[in-house]
């Protein structure tokens, strides 16, 4: 409904730079500027997704060295990226706060949290729009249960979720997580003590340490760098 990859340019720079003071010699980021509600709705969001990744790999030329990442809705994006796409999966995959059930009876409103039930819900039917049942695991995919579809999906190297504890998301990514262990895959996750919605894009913008605001893209970065070591 909002966002672009014009305002996440800071903290996209901002990891690059983290990449680059961890090891990496020359990393790499491509951020897909996808059409938002409601100007279009399913299909368009994943047909961009997955026409991207198809440039990313052939750019690459390597699947092992790619890591697909995203925050809130970019994640779910990224979930519903791996749960349709049929060729080579990337090595990782590092989400932040996704939004895995556009619908879910699970979510609870918090005090700390800026996120709000009701606009979910309706964010969530217009992506779905007149063509998918907004239960579709295609476009929802925490509706997705089947244990023997996520270790198809699944990147070589797992999936790590770092979320806030304090969230209105975080009761549907405790169920996401707790499907993706049930299905074997390799899932590691980190809960925020305290943490909003999309913690790490947060203290970006809003700690005033470099330790605070950091910390966020240095944890997703020491994940990468035990998934992916630099070349």
């Amino acid at each position: 409904m909002m966002g672009s990859s014009y305002f996440y340019l800071e903290f996209l720079m901002t990891w690059l730079s983290v990449l680059v003071q961890t090891g990496y010699k020359n990393p790499a980021i491509f951020a897909l500027e996808y059409t938002l509600v409601p100007d279009a709705s399913y299909p368009t969001q994943i047909e961009e997704v997955l026409t991207s990744y198809a440039y990313v790999l052939r750019v690459a030329r390597d699947p092992s060295i790619i890591c697909v990442s995203g925050d809130s809705a970019g994640a779910m994006l990224v979930l519903s990226l791996l749960l349709q796409h049929n060729g080579q999966k990337p090595a990782l995959a590092v989400l932040i706060s996704p939004w895995v059930t556009l619908i879910s009876g699970s979510d609870v409103h918090t005090a700390s949290d800026y996120l709000a039930m009701p606009q979910l819900s309706r964010y969530g039917r217009q992506l779905a729009g007149s063509r998918i049942s907004v239960t579709d695991p295609l476009v929802s995919p925490g509706r997705c249960k089947d244990s023997a579809w996520w270790k198809r999906a699944s990147p070589s190297r797992g999936i790590f979720i770092t979320y806030g504890e304090d969230e209105v998301l975080a009761p549907q990514i405790n169920e996401l997580v707790d499907v993706l262990n049930r299905a074997g895959i390799i899932i590691e996750s980190k809960k925020e003590p305290g943490g909003i919605h999309a913690w790490p894009v947060a203290s970006l913008f809003l700690s005033s340490g470099d330790d605070e605001r950091l910390d966020g893209l240095r944890t997703m970065t020491e994940k990468i760098r035990t998934k992916i070591p630099s070349r």
